[in-house]
């Protein structure tokens, strides 16, 4: 199976903007591509791990991958799929947000000796003067056509600030020199960039008259159309600090039926053959393959011990009713209670477990959470310093459990 063949039978591909063309680059030459990442937080999260996987594809079958960190652009912020503006950042916290992209890319793309790039588009962007870019650069585009893109139109009611209009612009410009500097020359990004890769690949024929490529994957989401990788607690983060690797686990392994085979295609490296297995089981017998799912996305990102942890945790949990040394872990201290008690409130926000206290209350009174197998009654619910002593375990819903210990 050649590799195109692969991306398309995993799924992974949604539009091309020359399919024959792109078929012959990926199957029969070695070409450079490159993908984008806004430091928009300190933490990739899911929807990053799915670019990272197809440019893992495409290195793994002899392409050079450009990773370009948008220090520049970041500056700006993509309007695309979103109802308002992004929160500006200051250029240190883009700056610490780089930092903390660079490290968890190098485990799934290898950038020794050439192999693939990291570069920071502030280095060209935050370089260039105004007029002079909207004189080489700006003449090249039409407002009238970017109006008629989807990432505009669904904002024009809302608003849309000039500085969010220029970022179409600035993501072309960033193809167009990575096409003159490095010969790249097919660009890859989530489906909602269609808009920007035109942009890209039309400024690079009227300035160059030579031609550029662009394909997009397929986002992830779930079966009623919303974008996956979000939970009642905020989005699921690589970072194990952020998201740990047992709760990154349980994500995966209670994802709904219906999208198991897809994402095992998707998300994993296992040969499509071996996948075909999974896809006669039904019923509970799924559950077998949400495993293998959740112990090979967790493997790919916190390596195989950490996937093992977690899957000895969850087994020890859902199949004998114990409690495993591995789980989610809260430490109390003295100073967490007040006259020597702690409300269930506080402790479902410590732990994230609700991000929020209306959160919490709402998750006490709808009977979502219970204390060591006893459903909460009240959102008064306190407990005092003794409760701590032997564990202190609270489930949320069906299959989220947080264990609370005290700090000596």
């Amino acid at each position: 199976m050649t590799l195109f063949e692969e991306l398309k039978a995993r799924g992974l591909i949604a539009q091309m903007t020359d399919e024959e063309k792109i078929k012959h680059l990926l199957d029969n030459e070695k070409i450079t591509f490159y993908t984008g990442y806004d430091p928009t937080a300190d933490s990739l999260h899911v929807g990053h791990f799915l670019q990272l996987i197809v440019m893992a594809h495409l290195q793994r079958a002899g392409h050079r991958p450009i990773a370009i960190l948008g220090g520049g652009t970041a500056m700006v912020g993509d309007p695309t799929g979103r109802t308002e503006m992004r929160k500006m950042m200051t250029k240190e916290t883009i700056d610490h947000n780089l930092e903390c992209f660079k490290k968890q890319m190098s485990r799934f793309i290898d950038f020794s000796d050439g192999k693939a790039l990291m570069l920071n588009n502030a280095d060209w962007l935050l370089k260039e003067k105004y007029v002079d870019f909207l004189r080489e650069i700006g003449i090249h585009f039409s407002v009238n056509r970017m109006l008629t893109f989807e990432c505009f139109k669904t904002r024009m009611e809302r608003g849309l600030s000039f500085l969010e209009f220029n970022y179409m612009l600035m993501q072309s410009y960033d193809f167009y020199r990575l096409h003159e500097d490095y010969g790249c020359i097919l660009e890859l990004g989530g489906d909602d960039q269609w808009a920007n890769i035109i942009g890209g690949i039309e400024l690079i024929r009227k300035k160059t008259g030579k031609d550029a490529y662009g394909m997009t994957f397929t986002l992830l989401t779930t079966s009623d159309g919303k974008k996956m990788g979000k939970t009642s607690g905020g989005a699921v983060w690589l970072d194990p600090n952020k998201t740990s690797p047992y709760d990154f686990f349980q994500y995966w392994r209670n994802v709904e039926d219906s999208n198991v085979i897809k994402l095992l295609k998707m998300l994993t490296f296992l040969p499509l053959d071996e996948i075909k297995k999974y896809e006669k089981l039904e019923g509970s017998e799924l559950n077998k393959a949400k495993e293998v799912l959740a112990f090979e996305v967790t493997k790919l990102v916190h390596g195989e011990e950490e996937a093992q942890k977690a899957l000895d945790t969850t087994r020890a949990l859902f199949g004998s009713g114990g409690v495993a040394a591995n789980m989610p872990t809260t430490y109390l201290t003295e100073s967490d209670f007040t006259d020597g008690k702690i409300t269930i409130i506080d402790l479902l926000t410590k732990s994230k477990l609700a991000p929020s206290r209306g959160e919490a209350r709402r998750l006490i009174t709808q009977g979502g959470i219970t204390v060591n197998d006893k459903k909460v009654e009240s959102i008064n619910e306190d407990y005092t310093v003794s409760d701590f002593n032997d564990n202190f375990i609270i489930r949320k819903g069906k299959k989220v459990y947080h264990k609370f210990s005290l700090t000596k």
